[in-house]
């Protein structure tokens, strides 16, 4: 299989998508109306709740939830061959997570951009409303900890790195300003992506003067920075830092992949992972179980995630100018997000087998695989830096990308460069998501606390806005800081795609509510229905044979009492769906609430 094959054939399969299901999602069965105001119009505040141009909202919804699970998690899904994880990221791509993504944006907008907890509790009653938030609470936080932690080993001690990542916030804050006084988007657009360049290209320049002996920093030192960046990225208006900043490193995002296409196209490069691998069965030195449930619990940016219902039910909803953006902002950046994916998949397979092994398992595991290094050892040399055993994911994806790079005879002495630029790369990719996620912390936090406090729901409220912002950032801070995060770091994918379904519970509930057929709620029950089996296997599996398993590494009493914690959350608010749904279907249908709609 070449490389190029698989290119064409998954961005037609989404192209063709959007077009069809894309347009029936949107036209059929969530009966998008410009002609009414949406909550940005509604609530404009000129601060949470703006109006802003559809490209732009894209270039924030896309960089918020492409974090690091489109880039690692296919990657680490390699190790079942290339064949699992491509089925995976397009059927759930486009039958699980677009769907999942607009739905969960139109539900939002529907309750005046509210959190998806918020929504639960009106669509499915205060009990399902209640498990939601405390889920949803649970869940960013273990995110926003864990991936920071990718961040700063990134960043650690890497002057460049830091200086590129850095100077993308004081440029974000001259666009947002400048967007605001002229209204060109296309000018400030220019001018901040040619000054992000720029910081990118002028950053090794740094690495030997006093400015990169002050930007060398140690990880202690930047779990105390990232929250205190996050803090001012969730209480500043969106329009000054967060939007604008997300905008410009989609460009980036984007534009690295459009480069490794036509990296790809240029030397095509011959997938050298197998289709299947022997370790679908289980026992892989990557992934200890079986390729199911773990290929759509490891992948899960890039298919379906529930991390997206986070940005879309928190700040992507209050800043949609026409509902109709919900198919372009909520369904194709999702299917964006699996192209790249795809790309991070392919980097991953270009490389030999045994490689890839050897970079993703530690090498006393190596060892007993029988496999002998290919290309590893030339790599390492031209790179500069010992490859084996770097597990994870990141470096991974780093070197497959320098492999192709470098495959251009004009690129063939750059090595060490796209190799370090890559790593920053993905910094930027994950911060964007810190940042993003931190504020939709925020509004959970006033959403959740508000019951008890009813000013704090008032997101335009500033003490209430500095003291979740402030709560937010220290919960997760805390973690990063102390390192905590590591013990229940593992328990990410199964929440994660909890959390999915219960995005697309929420989604169900509202088609039934509106929809002109009822059929159409299937847009939603399928993919919940294998979902909802996949995470509940997986979390069971994970605290059978791990958590609760005194002979397995993971052991530990409390990631298994945490799953299940997580796995009852999850199964209170499925009742309570099946409860509401059987009521509605037996019951006359509201004709009120489909105008609303």
């Amino acid at each position: 299989m070449n490389a190029v094959s698989i290119v064409i054939g998954s961005i037609c399969i989404l192209m063709i998508a959007y077009r069809l299901y894309g347009t029936f999602m949107a036209v059929k069965v969530l009966k998008l109306d410009d002609s009414k105001p949406t909550p940005a119009h509604e609530l404009n505040d000129g601060k949470d709740y703006v109006p802003t141009n559809k490209w732009v909202t894209f270039g924030h919804h896309f960089a918020a939830i492409a974090a690091a699970g489109p880039l690692v998690g296919p990657i680490l899904a390699a190790q079942f061959g290339y064949l699992p994880g491509l089925l995976w990221l397009l059927i759930g791509a486009v039958i699980g997570g677009a769907v999942h993504d607009a739905v969960v944006l139109f539900a939002s907008m529907r309750k005046k951009g509210k959190s998806l907890s918020e929504v639960a509790k009106e669509e499915l009653g205060p009990v399902a409303g209640f498990c939601t938030g405390l889920a949803m609470l649970f869940i960013i936080t273990i995110t926003m900890a864990g991936l920071s932690m990718v961040v700063l080993h990134a960043l650690e001690n890497n002057p460049w790195g830091t200086f590129s990542v850095g100077i993308t916030i004081p440029i974000a804050m001259f666009v947002g300003l400048a967007y605001k006084k002229t209204g060109n988007l296309k000018l400030t657009s220019t001018i901040g992506f040619i000054l992000v360049m720029v910081g990118v290209f002028v950053g090794p320049s740094i690495q030997d003067t006093a400015l990169g002996d002050w930007l060398t920093l140690d990880t202690k030192t930047l779990a105390i920075i990232l929250p205190i960046y996050a803090f001012f990225a969730a209480a500043l208006p969106v329009w000054l830092l967060l939007a604008p900043r997300d905008y410009l490193s989609s460009f980036m995002k984007i534009g690295v992949f459009i480069a490794l296409i036509i990296g790809v196209f240029i030397i095509n490069p011959t997938i050298e992972m197998p289709a299947f691998t022997k370790f679908t069965q289980g026992g892989g030195p990557v992934l200890g179980g079986p390729v199911w449930p773990f290929i759509s619990i490891t992948i899960a940016c890039g298919a379906i995630s529930g991390f997206h219902a986070f940005v879309g039910s928190g700040t992507t909803p209050k800043m949609l100018d026409r509902w109709s953006d919900i198919k372009v902002v909520g369904f194709g950046a999702m299917l964006v997000e699996c192209v790249v994916g795809i790309m991070a998949l392919i980097a991953a397979t270009a490389l030999q087998p045994a490689d890839y092994f050897a970079i993703n398992s530690t090498p006393e595991v190596f060892k007993t695989l029988g496999m002998n290094v290919v290309e590893l050892p030339k790599l390492a040399k031209e790179i500069g830096i010992d490859l084996e055993g770097r597990t994870g994911g990141a470096v991974t994806l780093a070197v497959g990308m320098t492999y192709i790079f470098t495959g251009i005879p004009w690129f063939a002495k750059l090595s060490s460069y796209f190799f370090q630029f890559v790593i920053m790369f993905e910094a930027v990719f994950i911060l964007t998501a810190i940042d993003s996620g931190t504020r939709v912390a925020r509004y959970l936090i006033q959403d959740f606390f508000g019951e008890f406090y009813k000013p704090l729901k008032k997101t335009d409220w500033l003490p209430g806005s500095i003291l979740a912002s402030a709560l937010a950032c220290f919960m997760w801070g805390y973690l990063l800081f102390s390192g905590d995060i590591g013990s229940v770091w593992a328990l990410f994918g199964v929440s994660n795609q909890l959390m999915a379904s219960i995005g697309l519970i929420v989604g169900a509930t509202v088609i039934l509510k509106i929809a002109d057929k009822r059929r159409y709620m299937l847009t939603c029950l399928v993919p919940l229905s294998y979902l909802f089996v996949t995470v509940n296997y997986a979390g069971y599996w994970m605290v059978k044979n791990v958590y609760l398993n005194t002979a397995a590494t993971g052991y530990s009493v409390l990631n298994g009492i945490l799953s299940i914690i997580m796995l009852i959350l999850g199964m209170v608010i499925m009742v309570s769906a099946i409860k509401k749904w059987i009521s509605m279907w037996n019951s006359p249908r509201v004709q009120l609430e489909s105008k609303v709609a």
